[in-house]
């Protein structure tokens, strides 16, 4: 599994709203100090707001924020919305197309193993931990 840009712009757009949050932060702030363009934040946005993750004011003094805490968001959950899914191999994808091979096949216990490492990897970092300066 790679993670795409999308899943990264995400992860970064919830973190740069989470240190400059309290009030509604303009979109084009955060393009500008991610470096990220205003066009591609505008594909990962609707995900993030369809999904609660963060909400949204339009005109004057309006932008995104955060709709919870910081330590309550995970970065499986970002992930899995942004990327669709974190399976390691298509056959434990969330709608996997059937395979035939799977009651013999002696690589898909280490395939699900490394499926529940990585989910639960993921779902133990929050975004209050990607916040906290890496040499605490």
């Amino acid at each position: 599994m790679v993670v795409s840009t999308r899943g990264r712009y995400a992860l970064r757009v919830m973190i740069d709203l989470a240190e400059h949050g309290g009030g509604y932060i303009p979109m084009k702030d955060v393009a500008e100090r991610q470096e990220i363009s205003l066009k591609y934040l505008e594909k990962i946005l609707p995900v993030l707001t369809k999904n609660h993750m963060i909400e949204g004011v339009h005109g004057k003094g309006g932008g995104y924020r955060l709709t919870r805490s910081p330590a309550d968001y995970s970065v499986g959950d970002i992930l899995r919305l942004t990327e669709g899914d974190l399976a390691p191999v298509s056959c434990l994808e969330c709608d996997p197309k059937p395979c035939g091979r799977t009651a013999e096949c002696r690589t898909f216990p280490m395939w699900q193993k490394l499926d529940r490492m990585m989910n639960e990897f993921f779902d133990g970092i929050s975004i209050a931990d990607l916040m906290r300066d890496p040499d605490e």
